[in-house]
């Protein structure tokens, strides 16, 4: 009776133990077959190199939190919007280098200006709730062959003008094939795509007589019309496919307004016995005389309007001994739009609502490129007193040099408006 006993726990418990193992073995396979069907992980290659050579290679990649890598897999994003987000570290790096794209203006070429900090570079926009492909420059380049694509505004549209050319760069060289004087306007082809690319100097959108020289030193009041387009842009405007346009910081300068070709009042012009109305008054009237133009015109253009961008001067401004000397990007939330910026933003999206309930009677495509916030993560991305060359060569404690906590470096932060333009050219 004994013996019996225990060979039917005995015979009990291996068959507990066979169980066991299969389910095991199944669940082992399931896992297996889950993780290879629904994630996959891009190779990173890191270079081993000790010193960084600016016209050779990237430099060497940060440290980085395994928390925080964002990991590059292709998918077709659920609807969300691509705009709220932060910033999550990529160890694969930028497109570009100084040394790989040669069409990066001296101020944003921050590498070779000999910025000693790297970490900027290894950064991408992370939408909250949906994934954000990198871009993909082979479909881009498809995508608009023969088209002709044009950024309108200010020297933050020839900056990202410059990042899509120097992404663009890795597949194909494109020629220049036109600019004016100061090279503030100017246009490129692609002969293999038959794409054109223009940039065009307008601050303003609308017309307007300014007096200052290369440095930005005034000679006289900006006198601008805020119901009369600058020509330079709408003449060519039957030209374009597509068009990324916005206003900017110019606004904030002095100025007096015109309407009809009579003051109407001004901003900070002290001592001329005009009424002082303030740059939001004409902000918000230059902003709707352009959308005015653009859901009026019997030409379709796809057209995206993008929202003011932050800058990170921080003790002062530009001209008065302000600087950007942070190294990582705030995280959601720990930083807030300033006073003027929400002003701008706010005016913004009122006009853009306004024009886009046109534009969808009308069959036109506008789409909103609400770029602020994306930017306002970013204070470690401008060349601060790396817009010069190597600005401490020179020791001299007496040196003042000037800060830009407004454009970006190259490579840096704005490539990835680059992400979410091809996005929502994809998915839109």
């Amino acid at each position: 009776m004994k013996q019996f006993k225990s060979n039917v726990n005995s015979h009990t418990f291996s068959s507990f133990f066979v169980k066991f193992a299969v389910c095991f073995l199944f669940l082992g396979l399931a896992y297996r077959f889950f993780s290879s069907s629904f994630v996959q992980f891009s190779p990173v290659v890191v270079t081993t190199d000790t010193a960084f050579d600016a016209d050779k290679a990237l430099p060497p990649v940060p440290p980085v939190s395994s928390s925080d890598i964002l990991v590059n897999h292709t998918s077709k994003n659920e609807k969300c919007n691509v705009f709220v987000g932060n910033w999550v570290q990529d160890p694969t790096g930028p497109f570009y280098t100084n040394a790989t794209c040669s069409t990066i203006e001296d101020h944003q070429n921050c590498m070779r200006n000999g910025r000693p900090d790297t970490d900027y570079i290894y950064w991408r926009w992370k939408p909250r709730d949906c994934n954000l492909p990198k871009f993909d420059p082979k479909k881009f380049l498809n995508m608009m062959r023969g088209k002709s694509m044009a950024f309108i505004g200010d020297s933050i549209m020839r900056n990202h003008v410059q990042s899509l050319l120097c992404m663009l760069s890795q597949v194909e060289q494109a020629m220049e094939v036109y600019h004016d004087e100061q090279y503030k306007s100017r246009r490129w082809f692609f002969p293999s795509h038959r794409l054109t690319l223009s940039v065009i100097w307008s601050p303003f959108l609308t017309k307007a007589s300014v007096f200052e020289d290369v440095n930005g030193v005034s000679s006289g009041i900006i006198q601008l019309h805020l119901d009369e387009l600058d020509a330079t842009w709408t003449d060519q405007y039957e030209n374009f496919d597509y068009v990324v346009i916005a206003g900017g910081k110019w606004f904030l300068k002095s100025a007096i307004y015109y309407e009809n070709n009579t003051i109407v009042g001004c901003h900070n012009c002290q001592g001329k016995n005009i009424t002082e109305l303030g740059f939001y008054y004409a902000y918000r009237k230059a902003l709707n005389s352009t959308l005015k133009f653009i859901t009026s015109s019997k030409h379709n253009v796809y057209t995206f309007f993008r929202t003011t961008t932050p800058d990170h001067f921080e003790n002062g401004e530009w001209n008065t001994g302000g600087y950007c000397n942070r190294t990582r990007p705030f995280r959601e939330g720990e930083i807030d739009v300033n006073d003027i910026d929400g002003v701008m933003r706010n005016i913004e999206l009122e006009e853009f609502k306004t024009a886009a309930a046109i534009g969808s009677e009308k069959a036109l495509t506008l789409k909103l490129f609400d770029t602020t916030i994306v930017s306002l993560l970013r204070p470690d991305g401008h060349p601060g007193v790396y817009r010069h060359l190597h600005p401490f060569a020179v020791n001299d404690k007496n040196l003042k040099l000037q800060n830009d906590c407004l454009h970006w470096c190259l490579p840096g932060p704005i490539d990835s408006w680059n992400d979410l333009m091809m996005e929502i050219l994809v998915n839109g």
